[in-house]
C-alpha cells in the first residue's frame, strides 16, 4: 500500500488545482473592468506553483502537469468553439448581405449566437468548478484524479 504524502505535499497539491478557478476568476475581472489580457491566467497560477514545488515533492509534479492538462484541455476546446462560432457568424453575415437580409435577421443571428455561446460558457463554468474541486479534495487527501477528456501534454 502507498504512503499518503505529508499535509504540506497535499495542501500545494490541491493549490494546483484551486488556482486554476482564481485563474479563471482574475480574468473574467479583468474583462469586466475592460483590462485586456492576452494570457490563458487558468495556466499561469498552476505552472507557477508546479514549477516551484515539483522538484521537492514528487506528489506535487503529479497533481500539477494533471491540473495544467485539464487546464491545456480547456483553454483548447474553448478556443476551438471560439473559430467555429465566428466561422458561422461570417458565413450568416455574408449569406444575409448577399441575399440582401435585413438588419432583424442579423440581429436574430447575432442573438441565437450570443445565447448559445453564453450557454456553453455557463456549462464550462459549472463543470469546471465541479471537476477541479473534486480534484483538488482527492489531492487533498492524496489520491490521483484524472480529469475526464484531458489531452495529455505534460506526462
Amino acid at each position: 500500500m502507498r504512503e499518503k504524502p505529508k499535509q504540506q505535499m497535499r495542501i500545494w497539491a490541491m493549490l494546483c488545482h484551486f488556482s486554476a478557478l482564481l485563474g479563471w476568476i482574475l480574468l473574467f475581472f479583468l474583462v469586466f473592468i475592460g483590462i485586456p489580457v492576452y494570457l490563458p491566467l487558468n495556466l499561469l497560477v498552476p505552472v507557477m506553483i508546479w514549477r516551484c514545488k515539483k522538484a521537492q515533492y514528487p506528489w506535487i509534479d503529479l497533481q500539477g502537469k494533471e491540473s495544467i492538462n485539464f487546464q491545456i484541455s480547456l483553454t483548447l476546446y474553448t478556443f476551438i468553439v471560439i473559430v467555429i462560432s465566428l466561422i458561422l457568424l461570417l458565413t450568416r453575415f455574408s449569406m444575409a448581405v448577399t441575399t440582401n437580409g435585413s438588419f432583424n435577421e442579423i440581429k436574430n443571428t447575432l442573438d441565437s449566437l450570443l445565447t448559445v455561446l453564453m450557454s456553453l460558457a455557463l456549462f464550462k463554468l459549472v463543470l469546471q468548478l465541479f471537476v477541479v474541486t473534486f480534484a483538488a479534495i482527492k489531492a487533498y487527501n492524496g489520491e490521483h484524479y484524472r480529469y475526464p477528456l484531458t489531452i495529455r501534454v505534460l506526462r
